[in-house]
């Protein structure tokens, strides 16, 4: 039975691609932790095995899951993971590694040879911890041992993701040896791909809804909500899974998908992530309980719609109105604070590149110059009510020193963000009277006052 391998054994890949592939039939996966063996260890126990908990609002439904076939540890064991790549089953690589996982420079989108997820893989690129390295170790092996090429997926959530990591790939491969880097170029390719299912992190309430279900104890259990979606470049270098049996639809272009998903999605997720975390509040659902956050948030959406190219068979207003309907499901726990981590990665291309856009076309962005300030508001470090909060970011130490309290914040922060596509006065002026407001009134007061 043909074989994908995944790299970033997480929630998130056990919930979504998992869930198609196993769906679709005729294909297994094995899948790769890229640090911590604990999870590769457990799920092998498990003979593979773990449960799917849907949240709908009527009950959780509770889904045996068996496509996962093996598990394996890249940082225990390089070369037996990477071997894999070199075995004619194996036809298929998948990603979910997250933004900052792939070593590249935000402004150029080039190899930072300096990143820690490339240098030390340059330095010994036979042992790789990081995904660029692994995917370039790999298929060194896979073109010597005289196979074909391989369709690598990314599933993060960057822009032209395909693209960019075929770019990196080719990079390194270069920098090793640049017939290698030529059959890549000529062997494998690297579709685009959105992706979308809301995954919260597994509590005490996901093992008790599996225990209720099944009678048994599952601690790999992951849940999430019933809604997905999956959009691919549909562009293989070999055979792979019917997808499309199981929803996912395949495209000329996932350019338009993934900028709506983006841009309305995402970044109203932030924004309710940042209001949640200022406010005190735990989880999406709270936020959106609060009817002036829901007001700002459905705003948030409006404004990133305006700055949308044109979508085929696209409702504008059908989108938010489902978007609203999922962040409200009273099932669904997604924390806040999960949300709000790696925040100086997943603005460029949700808020500044949108605010960009609306600031060429002689609009205010001021939507977007909200979310900025909720987010400085959020590098602040206290909630309005008086709590910690413990910004989890690549830049978190410089961001948080530049946050501070004083009038400067916003000039400091942005400053940082050498990546930010434009430069207005008075939109760093809107984001800097908004975070006045923050401060002075909390969140809930100010959001009010706005609406």
């Amino acid at each position: 039975m043909p074989r994908i391998l995944h790299f970033g054994l997480g929630a998130f890949h056990r919930a979504h691609q998992a869930a198609f592939t196993q769906d679709a039939g005729g294909w297994q996966i094995e899948a790769v932790s890229m640090r911590n063996p604990a999870l590769s260890d457990a799920l092998n126990a498990a003979g593979g095995r773990w449960h799917l908990v849907e949240r709908v609002p009527e009950g959780p439904r509770v889904l045996p899951m068996t496509v996962i076939v093996r598990a394996h540890c890249l940082a225990t064991d390089p070369a037996g993971t990477l071997a894999r790549m070199a075995d004619p089953e194996v036809q298929v690589v998948t990603a979910t590694v997250t933004e900052k996982g792939y070593g590249f420079h935000p402004a150029t989108r080039k190899l930072d040879v300096d990143h820690p997820s490339i240098a030390p893989d340059l330095k010994d690129p036979t042992a790789p911890t990081g995904l660029v390295g692994a995917l370039a170790e790999g298929l060194r092996l896979r073109r010597a041992a005289g196979l074909s090429g391989l369709t690598i997926i990314s599933c993060d959530n960057l822009t032209g993701n395909g693209h960019l990591l075929a770019r990196l790939v080719g990079d390194f491969a270069r920098l090793r040896d640049p017939a290698l880097a030529d059959w890549i170029a000529a062997t494998c390719t690297f579709p685009d791909s959105m992706v979308d299912r809301i995954t919260p992190a597994s509590s005490d309430a996901t093992f008790a809804a599996v225990r209720a279900a099944t009678g048994l104890d599952d601690p790999l259990a992951v849940e999430t909500e019933p809604f997905r979606q999956w959009v691919i470049e549909d562009r293989f270098a070999g055979p792979r899974p019917a997808w499309e049996k199981a929803g996912a639809l395949l495209v000329a272009d996932v350019a338009p998908y993934e900028v709506m998903k983006l841009r309305m999605l995402n970044g109203s997720h932030s924004l309710i992530a940042y209001l949640g975390a200022v406010a005190g509040l735990e989880a999406v659902r709270d936020v959106m309980a609060v009817p002036a956050f829901r007001s700002l948030v459905r705003r948030h959406m409006q404004a990133a719609a305006d700055t949308l190219p044109a979508i085929p068979g696209f409702d504008p207003a059908t989108y938010t109105a489902d978007l609203l309907r999922r962040f409200e499901n009273p099932a669904i726990r997604h924390l806040c604070l999960q949300i709000a981590t790696d925040g100086s990665q997943k603005l460029p291309p949700r808020i500044f590149a949108p605010a960009a856009e609306a600031l060429s076309q002689g609009k205010t962005a001021n939507a977007f110059a909200l979310v900025t300030a909720v987010w400085i508001r959020f590098l602040q470090g206290r909630a309005d009510t008086g709590g910690p909060i413990a910004p989890k970011d690549p830049l978190a130490d410089a961001l948080m020193l530049a946050a501070g309290s004083d009038v400067a914040a916003v000039a400091k922060v942005l400053g940082l963000l050498d990546r930010l596509p434009f430069s207005s006065e008075d939109w760093c002026s809107r984001v800097s009277g908004h975070l006045d407001a923050l401060r002075k009134m909390g969140a809930v007061a100010y959001a009010e006052a706005l609406t």
